[in-house]
């Protein structure tokens, strides 16, 4: 057997090689345009969604008899910003407003943070019986919360905390869904070999958090944090029970424009548009950021 006849075949191997990336490549710088039907379907979907939020600024706009009239109005009136300052005086939503943002906010942060902490934990630590927990707190999430009302609110009553903002971030400082949702993510982003070469490198425990498990997390925990903070902005059950009128929240306060013999149709609009408002510009000024953040961590993964 020649020379030529040993090396033929690494030589036919590597431009093999060469050929299959460079059909890769090709794949790769590909780009997928999406047919008619996908733009129909997705345009469908989003008048779908966007319809309650526009009835609800058309009847914000209009009168109460115009709103009992039939046909109801498909188009916006002149009453527009008479009917939310009649909705944010009758309601008191400036002292509503601050304290749900304060409230959300609190348990926004405090949710991010203990929830990565505790799916870091279930993540990639070892300790005993860490199945069993994880499995405990994932079966929390199949508890009602009707049921943990009335032993949360002696709870709260014995520690002389009613009718006070504590009350309501206290029970949300941490989730079983925040916990789990952190725990899948860190499993597939966060290499257990970087944290071993960080440990290695003489790192400790909070140095590790810091540095290697927060920059790994982050698209997760802004999608999180994103989603913690609609849900305690829209919380009604248990901020109606431990708040009264005199301290309340958003959902709180809208709930007194609902009282009286004959409630103004349009003036509960105005203030559930009002309530809406501060959702719709921190996903305005943030889901970019957010959405970038995804796509990211998926690239990685």
């Amino acid at each position: 057997m020649t020379t030529s006849e040993l090396t033929l075949p690494p030589r036919t191997a590597d431009a093999e090689s060469r050929r299959s990336r460079g059909r890769r490549g090709m794949g790769a710088g590909k780009q997928m345009h999406a047919s008619p039907v996908t733009y129909v379907v997705l345009t469908v979907f989003a008048l779908v969604s966007l319809a309650p939020l526009v009835w609800t600024a058309i009847a914000a706009s209009r009168t109460d008899r115009r709103l009992a009239e039939t046909p109801p109005p498909l188009w916006f009136g002149g009453n527009l910003f008479r009917n939310m300052q009649a909705a944010w005086d009758e309601a008191g939503l400036g002292t509503a407003m601050v304290n749900s943002t304060f409230v959300a906010g609190a348990i926004t942060v405090s949710t991010v943070l203990f929830s990565t902490l505790a799916g870091f934990a279930f993540a990639k630590l070892r300790f005993r019986f860490s199945n069993v927990l994880l499995l405990l707190t994932v079966g929390t999430m199949m508890i009602p919360p009707q049921l943990a009302v009335v032993p949360l609110y002696l709870w709260m009553a014995d520690l002389g905390w009613s009718n006070q903002l504590q009350t309501v971030i206290l029970p949300s400082l941490v989730t079983a869904f925040g916990t789990f949702f952190m725990r899948q993510y860190l499993v597939q982003a966060l290499p257990t070999e970087l944290i071993e070469a960080a440990r290695v490198d003489g790192a400790s425990s909070l140095r590790i958090v810091w540095h290697v498990v927060f920059p790994a997390a982050r698209p997760a925990m802004a999608v999180l944090g994103l989603l913690t903070f609609v849900f305690a902005w829209n919380d009604f059950l248990w901020p109606i029970i431990a708040l009264n009128q005199q301290n309340p929240t958003v959902q709180v306060a809208l709930n007194s424009l609902g009282t009286g013999y004959v409630p103004d149709q349009a003036v509960i609009m105005a203030g559930a548009l009002l309530g809406t408002l501060p959702l719709l510009i921190a996903f305005l000024l943030f889901g970019k950021q957010i959405v970038g953040g995804i796509m990211q961590g998926a690239i990685k993964g």
